[in-house]
């Protein structure tokens, strides 16, 4: 079973994510902001991520940044989900090593479309 983890201040944001991938089957954890997420990043196997720009500590493009600065964890995909619609906050996710970017809120199915994209599994 693979194994995202959902990266969000917003406690609503984090249990909307987690039920719809759980629903098809993917094992879902959460971290309310980027230094938490890095840390449980460090000693568990995630094979993706989804992550919020906007939370404290640390925020998305910090945690892209140093998620990929780390060997055992830097070849994982970052989904990027939050409300930032602008193209400079698009490029500067994909400039600190974000993969795919997603505007708030999130339809479901392209949200299990893109997680599974980047899993390798197929999309019915």
């Amino acid at each position: 079973m693979k194994k995202i983890l959902v990266v969000d201040d917003a406690g609503t944001v984090r249990m909307y994510h987690k039920k719809i991938l759980e629903d098809v089957g993917f094992e879902v954890d959460e971290a309310v902001n980027g230094l938490e997420a890095l840390e449980k990043a460090l000693i568990n196997d995630y094979d993706l991520y989804i992550v919020d720009i906007n939370m404290p500590k640390l925020d998305g493009y910090s945690f892209v940044k140093k998620l990929r600065s780390s060997e055992s964890v830097r070849q994982s995909p970052v989904i990027m989900v939050t409300t930032e619609a602008e193209e400079k906050d698009m490029h500067k996710a994909y400039e600190n090593g974000a993969n795919f970017y997603i505007v708030k809120p999130v339809n479901p199915d392209e949200l299990i479309k893109v997680c599974k994209l980047f899993l390798g599994e197929t999309y019915e």
